[in-house]
């Protein structure tokens, strides 16, 4: 059995996946390889589009899952550090509503 942690970054997405039975680090990968944009668009904001990260999150799980040959299956919980004073307003409909 494994478990996966994301640390969801405002620079990237790190993701690991360990080994349940040993505690052991199994594979590592960060997606994307360059930093992600940081919008500014008035002084002392910084902002990101949250549908960026979860492409991010979805293309790192399947890296992690095709680099070590682990079946989805096998996963049986998931981690999430998540960057300090974020915030993900969304609709009623759970939409993102803006950056």
């Amino acid at each position: 059995m494994y478990a996966i942690g994301y640390d969801i970054g405002s620079s990237s997405i790190k993701a690991a996946i360990v080994d349940l039975d040993t505690g052991k680090q199994v594979a590592v990968v960060q997606q994307p390889q360059q930093e992600m944009a940081i919008h500014a668009p008035q002084n002392g904001w910084a902002e990101q589009d949250p549908e960026v990260w979860w492409e991010h999150v979805c293309t790192a799980t399947r890296q992690l899952l095709s680099k070590t040959g682990i079946d989805h299956k096998e996963v049986k919980g998931i981690g999430i550090a998540y960057q300090m004073h974020g915030l993900v307003m969304v609709d009623r409909e759970g939409q993102v509503i803006r950056p």
